[in-house]
């Protein structure tokens, strides 16, 4: 099975049930809380991107799964990040807003991150990963920002119909994403076996550390609890469907492998985050 063939449509519809919960009151919030705002964006798109390269360096990663490393870290902005925003009692409006903003931010600085690090990485095997820059620019249009924009059309202006489209969307986002991720694994369980001993633990760390230093600067400046909790969640919650749309496009990377860490953090991220958020739970019921 041509795992191309379902990544793309599950990912343009996530895109489009994200547009679907936009509101232009949305933005305003980022003027409203600039901090949580700042905070979030440097965990997103700075602080994940270098920790994923130190740590792929560290853990020796083969080529393909080192650009996978630094692919999912590039590609902020998850569609449950929102669902599980509300369940830890986090600020949801603040969520949405971050999530649409990193999707539109990632349309610019995936490429140049994705091209500095192919292009700085000098692997000893002389392998060369090439990234089209142009086609990545042009695929993510395509499949995020055009539906972001549907989706954001269809509820200004027929709401009714986007509320009821928006409550079948979100069910179907998680097991859409899981499909995908059990399909990948199976092809590739092979590969998987073989680098998980390094692989997971690296992935792993990743998640730790950018959620950590999420919690350590909202905590540092005095967050409110709820923005905490949010931006915890939202430097966790990488957008997997579109690491996975890039790794395996036959116009971009052409190379499946490149997809195993965005696998493996879809995994990884469900499982922390819902640890987490049962804690938050716990807490509040004892």
């Amino acid at each position: 099975m041509n795992a191309v063939l379902i990544v793309i449509p599950i990912l343009s519809i996530l895109m489009f049930d994200l547009g679907l919960t936009l509101k232009f009151n949305d933005f305003r919030l980022l003027f409203q809380r600039p901090q949580a705002v700042w905070i979030a964006l440097i965990g997103q798109i700075i602080l994940l991107p270098a920790i994923a390269f130190a740590l792929s360096i560290a853990f020796q990663l083969p080529p393909a799964l080192f650009v996978g490393m630094i692919l999912i870290a590039c590609c902020p902005g998850g569609s449950s990040s929102n669902v599980f925003s509300k369940l830890a009692h986090g600020d949801v409006a603040l969520s949405v807003s971050l999530t649409a903003l990193s999707s539109l931010i990632t349309l610019l600085t995936l490429p140049l991150i994705m091209n500095l690090a192919t292009s700085l990485t000098d692997f000893s095997d002389n392998t060369t990963i090439q990234l089209p820059v142009k086609n990545l620019m042009i695929q993510n249009f395509l499949l995020m920002f055009l539906p972001i924009l549907a989706g954001a059309a269809l509820a200004r202006w027929r709401p009714a119909m986007a509320l009821a489209i928006g409550h079948v969307l979100s069910r179907l986002s998680f097991p859409a994403l899981m499909l995908l991720a059990g399909i990948f694994f199976v092809q590739h369980h092979n590969t998987i076996a073989l680098h998980i001993s390094s692989l997971g633990p690296c992935v792993l760390l990743l998640l730790l550390f950018c959620t950590g230093c999420g919690a350590f600067l909202s905590r540092a400046v005095s967050l409110p609890v709820g923005q905490r909790r949010t931006i915890i969640i939202e430097i966790g919650m990488q957008n997997a469907a579109q690491a996975i749309a890039i790794a395996s496009s036959p116009f971009i990377f052409n190379n499946n492998i490149i997809a195993i860490p965005a696998i493996i953090y879809a995994l990884l991220m469900n499982i922390i985050l819902l640890i987490y958020v049962g804690t938050l739970l716990r807490r509040q019921t004892t």
